[in-house]
């Protein structure tokens, strides 16, 4: 499940990414403007803002997402990015941190590259950082009991899950986009006792905390908090340092 609360305790780290990412989009008016797993909200909000004159649309696979983006005013409905199909009018799709939750979304973005109108936009970031010491110590805590039952089939997410901004470059190139790919590694300076592992509840471990008791949760989140500072060691100033790479795209249909 996830929790707006607890994504939202990063917004300002979290957004930066999604402004990065809207800066390369120069459409100028808009009809429609799509938000695919737009999460509680606050950054689909500020679409509005840049194009007050263009339908606004948000979708997102969680309820409880669902409901904080609609409490904000927000066009937003409960639905998965593999259903979504752009209407006639659709001139921006953005998704931020989304489709890497998709294994299918380089199949999608193609077909969306086919499905919208000429001049169009599409525009997401996805993380790059799978492979980082944060991830590896979520799966290497789970291979040790007593998680490995439940926690057995869980999708775990490696570096294959996205691409370099080369490949996806070359993919929407062939689809007969002008694009526009990059990396970026940023470097957020985090605090509080255990800042990686807050950070992490609100993304990466969420599906580990739904297939576990609450017992056994607090159980991975007291085994895992010595891993994280190992990994990410305080600084004297109290602050750590947490990297974290996103792979950026921007599509215009030619």
């Amino acid at each position: 499940m996830w929790n707006p609360d607890t994504y939202l305790a990063f917004a300002d780290h979290r957004g930066r990414p999604f402004y990065d990412l809207l800066s390369r989009v120069a459409a100028e008016v808009p009809r429609r403007v799509v938000d695919l797993g737009c999460g509680p909200g606050n950054l689909t909000a500020t679409l509005a803002q840049r194009w007050p004159g263009a339908a606004l649309e948000a979708w997102d696979s969680s309820p409880e997402m669902v409901a904080a983006a609609q409490a904000r005013g927000l066009d937003a409905h409960v639905g998965v990015i593999e259903d979504w199909r752009p209407q006639p009018d659709t001139d921006v799709v953005i998704t931020n941190a989304a489709l890497q939750w998709v294994p299918t979304h380089r199949e999608l973005v193609v077909r969306w590259a086919r499905q919208l109108p000429s001049g169009a936009w599409m525009a997401f970031q996805v993380p790059g950082n799978f492979g980082a010491p944060s991830h590896h110590a979520v799966r290497e805590l789970a291979r040790r009991e007593p998680f490995v039952e439940p926690l057995r089939e869980m999708p775990w997410r490696d570096v294959g899950q996205v691409d370099t901004p080369v490949q996806y470059a070359g993919l929407l190139t062939d689809a007969g986009c002008a694009v526009d790919a990059w990396e970026t590694t940023y470097v957020h300076q985090l605090s509080g006792d255990t800042p990686v592992l807050d950070w992490i509840t609100g993304t990466a471990l969420t599906q580990v905390k739904a297939r576990l008791s609450e017992e056994l949760w607090e159980h991975y989140r007291r085994a895992i908090i010595p891993m994280l500072a190992e990994a990410y060691p305080k600084r004297d100033d109290g602050t750590t340092f947490f990297p974290f790479r996103r792979v950026f795209v921007v599509a215009q249909v030619q």
